[in-house]
């Protein structure tokens, strides 16, 4: 017994280690000159004398505006995140208690759009945000991301095992339906909503490729692409884009550290349901 216990603390250790090697790389790196790190002669674990001026200067950096990339990834995650929920909730929440006759043939409409590749609507995307002239506005980058066909398929999911008790108590009471998804359902739900809220904040933050595109004006800049120009064909700022990479990922951090009760409860309610 005691064997197989410390055989389990072993392995966690190590799994611990390996899972915080990147976060010790991106530490040294951001502490660090460009010559240390492109040096191969001199290699040290960690800088003897911290670059602490690192962090200061990407943020006085006028070609790269991360303060305002970072504020404006703030903005569309979030406004991401509440509408996402707030549409596909509802949406699931129809199509888990519809009585009409073709409620499940638009739910397998919304599931079969989750087969078509991401490439096949960007062309179309763009085309149709470059006509309504919200190309480097924040209405571009935060509108075309607001329908999550796999959130609605999740919420759907969820909602079919919701307990139909408690809504038939509302009901009884004089509830009407709205009332009752209101009062009843997203309260007895802010778990689940929290798993997939967060899901939605990380895919946001982390979204790279339209805003590259959409955002074609400095001030619409979301935070990875200000990472991104940390790398160009004529120059490579690494400990730049390190240190712009860890205040990058401090909002995640916070999150998780803030959600993490609400998100661990929504993983065990899915897997309930499921």
């Amino acid at each position: 017994m005691i064997a197989t216990r410390s055989i389990r603390y072993l392995v966690l250790g190590v799994a611990a280690l390996l899972f915080l090697v990147p976060f010790y790389l991106l530490l040294r790196g951001a502490l660090s000159t460009q010559a240390q790190l492109v040096s191969v002669d001199h290699w040290t674990w960690f800088p003897t004398h911290p670059e602490w001026s690192n962090l200061k200067r990407i943020f006085t950096d006028s070609s790269v505006p991360l303060g305002r990339s970072l504020l404006n990834s703030a903005v569309i995650a979030v406004t991401q995140t509440v509408l996402v929920l707030v549409i596909s909730g509802m949406a699931g929440y129809g199509l888990a208690r519809s009585t009409v006759r073709y409620a499940n043939a638009v739910f397998y409409l919304i599931v079969a759009t989750l087969l078509i590749p991401a490439a096949v609507t960007f062309v179309p995307s763009f085309v149709m945000v470059s006509t309504l002239g919200w190309v480097s506005t924040l209405r571009g980058l935060i509108v075309p991301g607001l329908f999550q066909s796999l959130a609605t398929f999740l919420f759907r999911q969820y909602f079919l095992g919701f307990p139909k008790e408690l809504e038939e108590a509302a009901r009884i009471d004089g509830a009407g339906p709205m009332r009752t998804f209101r009062s009843i359902v997203v309260p007895n739900s802010l778990g689940f909503a929290a798993a997939i809220g967060t899901i939605t904040f990380i895919g946001s933050w982390n979204a790279f490729l339209w805003p590259l595109v959409i955002g074609q004006d400095q001030s619409s800049w979301t935070v990875q692409v200000s990472l991104s120009t940390y790398i160009t064909a004529q120059s490579v700022d690494i400990p730049g884009m390190f240190a712009a990479a860890i205040v990058s990922m401090v909002p995640l951090l916070l999150m998780f550290l803030f959600l993490q009760r609400w998100i661990v409860e929504g993983v065990e309610q899915t897997g309930i349901n499921e």
